[in-house]
């Protein structure tokens, strides 16, 4: 159906360049709003009346009649009818939904995915300093944007995955001083354990393989301790290393992977962050007041001027997230999504001033952000507060633990990322329709099930005759399957992979209504082979926007 809309789009376009010079390039369709009024919809004669002078409903009639006289509404058309001031709605023949079954077995993984255009995209997500295990706010930072990085990439653009953390900061000079307490036998509620530092049981284990003088390797990193608990830097070294180690494993587990670690360290050893508050005062963006550097961030729409430098010589926090974005831009990445909890809420501004007031050409949108809420997690009906290994907090770890990798990623990516969720273990555990990953999976396992059953060459299905599907639950199936790559290309735009997983939802609801009213495996042999087609068909969808979602699509459950 997806080279029908092109031809009907074709032709669309064509007939409105007819009669306005210039419209032809603003050709578009819509999906009804009621699906009782068609599969496709045209505003175009509401558009046009204004410039051409003419009465909506009039023009209407005109377009109508034209499209009905091109090649391509004669062979997919079956209807076209003019609703309110002058609405085109147009219906399809049997024949024109059947294609996109043709077009789904044809392209396998690739339907739905748009060639590539050479965009280059750097989303930064994750981005945990090294002082802990990954929280599930994490995991649904991960979730997300794993799966936003899939989404671009479907639509051709060449991602590139990036974190960033602080590997010098104030934190991780906590983190040492916690892990050497512990390997000197000093422990939380003992008189000399500070009220700031660590109690999660994870510094005790940090501790003893530092006393081991253990080696430690992550994807950025390697280091052996030197076991003498008086050296604090080794020990900081160490405790770095081990949780990022730590994180990969996490990750791994959550099959995240990176293409690249940045060190916010960096910036100011390279002096990246130097050079970036001097472009700022040489463009006469900054000024002094109360012993400190200020940005003049009103400038560009900040609600008040912010403090770059303070009194005592240091930096404050969104300043090497300027120098780090200037780093961005340089590097050749004019498109950057961050995704962050929503506590960053508060740093957009600033930081989108800073770069606007650098003078490097960089435009007021850059970045683009995706902002997050944190998850509760809900087991037996209470609230799960805590995890032994942290201390504090559930962990990504304990989530993938209790259910599965498959159960996490779903649920974390069903809701709007600003909207609050609750994880609900026990939901997740359900072999149930109440399950939404189960449900999904189930109906792709149940169609490969049909498939075994049936026991020939699904590749064959490719040439069935599609014209035995032509009952209401074929006709709906046939639809959603039709709506993927329209679905997949707005929720990329939108970086919206929430918009995936209702999809699924509903493709899965389809397939199962259709497996309920008609039988697949029948005797008529023609029947019986469209019939396959439209199920493997559907299993290929399915398969695919599992796939966005970084999920498995298992054959048996």
């Amino acid at each position: 159906m997806l080279l029908v809309k092109q031809e009907l789009l074709a032709a669309l376009a064509s007939t409105l360049e007819s009669l306005s010079p210039g419209s032809g390039a603003k050709a578009v369709f819509e999906s009804p709003k009621v699906a009782a009024h068609g599969d496709l919809a045209c505003t175009a004669a509401m558009q046009l009346a204004k410039p051409l002078a003419r009465k909506p409903r009039e023009l209407a009639e005109d377009i109508s009649a034209a499209l009905r006289a091109t090649p391509a509404f004669r062979q997919w058309v079956d209807a076209i009818e003019i609703a309110g001031p002058g609405f085109l709605n147009i219906r399809l023949k049997t024949a024109a939904k059947q294609q996109v079954v043709r077009e789904v077995l044809a392209a396998g993984e690739a339907f739905g995915r748009e060639a590539g255009q050479g965009e280059r995209v750097l989303v930064e997500f994750v981005s945990a300093n090294p002082t802990g295990p990954l929280h599930v706010g994490h995991g649904r930072q991960a979730a997300l944007g794993d799966a936003i990085c899939n989404l671009l990439a479907s639509q051709g653009a060449q991602v590139w995955r990036e974190f960033y953390y602080n590997d010098a900061g104030v934190q991780i000079q906590t983190l040492a001083t916690s892990t050497q307490l512990r390997a000197k036998g000093i422990k939380p509620g003992d008189p000399q354990w500070p009220e700031q530092a660590y109690n999660g049981e994870y510094i005790a284990d940090i501790a003893e393989d530092f006393k081991a003088q253990k080696t430690v390797r992550s994807d950025d990193r390697e280091y052996t301790a030197s076991g003498d608990v008086e050296d604090i830097d080794s020990i900081r070294q160490f405790a770095v290393a081990y949780l990022r180690h730590e994180q990969d494993l996490d990750l791994k587990a959550f099959r995240v992977r990176f293409d690249h670690y940045y060190l916010e360290s960096s910036l100011y050893t390279s002096g990246r962050v130097e050079a970036t508050v001097k472009k700022l005062v040489e463009a006469g963006k900054t000024y002094e007041q109360d012993g400190a550097l200020w940005l003049k961030s009103t400038d560009y729409g900040d609600d008040k001027d912010r403090v770059m430098r303070k009194g005592d010589g240091s930096f404050t926090y969104f300043v090497p997230d300027v120098a780090y974005h200037i780093a961005k831009w340089e590097r050749g990445f004019h498109k950057v999504v961050n995704i962050q909890g929503t506590d960053h809420h508060g740093t957009i501004a600033r930081v989108r001033a800073g770069l606007q007031a650098a003078g490097e050409g960089i435009p007021p949108g850059y970045p683009d952000y995706v902002l997050h809420t944190m998850v509760r997690v809900m087991r037996g009906g209470e609230e799960v507060k805590i995890s032994k290994r942290a201390g504090s907090y559930v962990t990504l770890r304990d989530l993938i633990e209790w259910t599965s990798t498959d159960a996490v990623r779903f649920f974390l990516l069903s809701r709007k990322p600003d909207t609050e969720y609750t994880f609900d273990i026990d939901l997740a555990l359900a072999q149930n329709n109440d399950n939404p990953v189960y449900y999904v999976q189930y109906a792709h396992a149940r169609i490969c099930s049909v498939l075994a059953a049936w026991g020939g060459d699904v590749a064959t299905l490719a040439q069935a005759e599609l014209s035995p599907l032509e009952s209401p639950a074929a006709q709906a199936l046939l639809l959603m399957l039709a709506r993927y790559p329209d679905m997949l290309a707005a929720a990329a735009q939108d970086f919206a992979p929430h918009d995936v997983t209702f999809y699924l939802r509903e493709l899965a609801a389809s397939y199962h209504s259709y497996y309920d009213a008609e039988r697949i495996l029948v005797d008529d042999e023609p029947v019986k082979r469209a019939r396959l087609a439209l199920v493997a068909a559907t299993a290929q969808v399915l398969h695919n926007g599992l796939a966005i979602l970084g999920v498995s699509a298992p054959r048996k459950m």
